[in-house]
């Protein structure tokens, strides 16, 4: 993708992805479904995860799977205020850009 992707627009991305799931999802899941928008490594996406959990957006738990932990997230109520204010922001975003793609506006 040739846009840059910003920490908030990361942070929204990640967000509304974990809230997918009543139960959370883990790491790698989350990471290869962000990746259909953007391209993510995990290196990058953890600390993200971490930043989220420790502002109280995200909770997190590990569960058993096949022998070992693996780690979930899921979000806080906290979490999905955050992303309603997201959603709400990148609507209002993305209906300028468009309107201004289709020459909608004039100075």
């Amino acid at each position: 993708m040739v846009f840059n992707t910003g920490a908030a627009l990361l942070d929204a991305i990640v967000l509304a992805v974990v809230s997918r799931e009543a139960e959370g999802t883990y790491g790698y899941k989350i990471t290869q479904t962000v990746r259909y928008a953007i391209e993510l490594s995990e290196s990058t996406l953890y600390p993200v995860l971490r930043r989220l959990q420790k502002d109280g957006c995200l909770e997190v738990y590990d569960r058993e799977y096949g022998g070992r932990n693996r780690r979930y997230y899921k979000i806080t109520a906290r979490g999905q205020a955050q992303l309603n204010l997201y959603e709400g922001e990148w609507r209002q975003y993305a209906s300028k850009i468009t309107e201004i793609f289709e020459g909608g506006i004039n100075t």
